[in-house]
């Protein structure tokens, strides 16, 4: 790191921490939106460690983070579900109470009421926190060290193979709430088996004055802690099929047998629908103006770039994609070019019909985003996006992938 200092050994790139539902989450997302199911809000309380379990060298046997887990697990939905933030509210509470004491600002003036002198404060007058419908909160509760284990060790003078295998288990119960009347919804408790092995072979021997000590071996554990996360994953899905009407269990079963998902197509799809019938059909509102078609040209030579970035599974303009918007907005201004990627997260690996789909979604809103602000449809382009035969991704730094690039012409 620099050149006085020792190496650093640098181990694997930081990569999504994907599991074996993972895909169970984007096919219970789509059933939702296939289904019309209603869009619930979800917050998450406290999901502690209850085993009991702690070594004074190693800590504690069982991860101290689920509550941070199901709400990894719930953000992996999209915007399926909205998910309410109450595990840690301090930022929210000291900027609420910087406000009714006046002394939270964001840099500009604001007018307080009629004939009022404009004030730098930010005026308050409630209801901007939105409320929850349901609430998950548990706890990991078993922690079962060598509830099987078994092995063989066969030596003839001091030399031969040894193997041993061994099984544990972690178990987690959580249950889903009403925000309003406090009424348990449903409860899941699940158990997993953690499996691990043993496999050596040893030299013991004298060869005339000399001592030969020789081991060779390989021990392998599933990890503990990512056991915790599927259980609790799995756990959080089943809690979900009760309050939005729609089971899980197909998506589950279908991931853990293969861990593919392949959607089915949308009616309208399948009769060569134009893009604009299809959004109609499924509620999406109407469209402002039809994302052009992808030209496969290259981006404007000396033309600021700017990301809009898609959460998973995502289609809508929201959370960072907003202020992206904006950017894009004011570069353009006064007629100037501007070079726009459309990003998401690399752990969408889709199927082809489904990343398509998404794909000119995900065109189609930020089309409509830029009209709604100015921008004139016909100054908008699509340049790229991947055709239904690519396989792979076009990787974009740690953890983002390019799903279409457009251009906004100078006017």
């Amino acid at each position: 790191m620099a050149p006085d200092e020792a190496p650093v050994v640098m181990g694997p790139n930081v990569r999504t921490n994907r599991t074996p539902l993972e895909n169970a989450f984007s096919c219970y997302a789509e059933e939702l939106k296939q289904r019309r199911a209603p869009r619930v809000a979800i917050a998450v309380g406290d999901v502690k460690d209850y085993t009991g379990k702690y070594n004074e060298s190693e800590g504690s046997a069982i991860t101290q983070g689920g509550a941070l887990m199901v709400y990894s697990a719930l953000g992996k939905m999209g915007d399926s579900v909205l998910i309410q933030e109450r595990f840690d509210t301090r930022i929210a509470e000291l900027e609420l109470a910087y406000i009714d004491r006046r002394q939270l600002g964001d840099g500009r003036q604001h007018q307080i009421g009629p004939n009022q002198p404009p004030v730098p404060w930010v005026p308050y007058f409630g209801g901007s926190i939105l409320r929850s419908n349901y609430y998950i909160v548990g706890g990991i509760t078993e922690l079962n060290y060598n509830i099987q284990s078994g092995g063989a060790e066969f030596q003839v003078n001091q030399i031969g193979p040894k193997a041993r295998v061994f099984t544990m288990n972690i178990g987690v119960d959580l249950r889903i709430i009403d925000t309003q009347s406090l009424v348990v919804r449903k409860t899941a408790s699940l158990q997993k088996q953690i499996t691990g092995f043993e496999v050596g072979f040893n030299v013991f021997r004298f060869f005339n004055t000399n001592l030969f000590d020789v081991n060779i071996g390989n021990k392998s554990q599933e990890p503990v802690q990512l056991g915790v996360r599927i259980a609790l994953e799995q756990a959080t899905l089943n809690l979900l099929a009760n309050v939005t009407g729609v089971d899980s269990q197909q998506c589950i079963d279908r991931a853990l047998a293969n861990g593919d998902y392949n959607p089915p197509a949308p009616a309208a799809a399948q009769s060569g629908a134009p893009t604009a019938t299809r959004q109609a059909a499924a509620g999406a509102g109407p469209v402002v103006h039809q994302a052009a078609a992808a030209e496969n040209v290259g981006a404007i030579s000396g033309a600021p770039k700017v990301q809009v970035p898609f959460e998973f599974n995502a289609t809508n303009i929201g959370g960072m994609a907003t202020p992206a918007i904006g950017s894009i907005v004011a570069a353009a201004a006064g007629g100037n070019a501007v070079n726009v990627e459309v990003i998401g997260r690399d752990s969408e690996a889709w199927a082809p019909l489904k990343r398509d789909e998404i794909v000119r979604q995900r065109t189609q809103a930020v089309t409509d985003a830029l009209v709604a602000r100015g921008i004139r449809a016909s100054r908008i382009r699509v340049t790229w996006m991947p055709a239904m035969s690519d396989t792979g991704m076009r990787r974009d730094g740690a953890g983002y992938q390019i799903f279409a690039t457009m251009v906004i012409s100078k006017s």
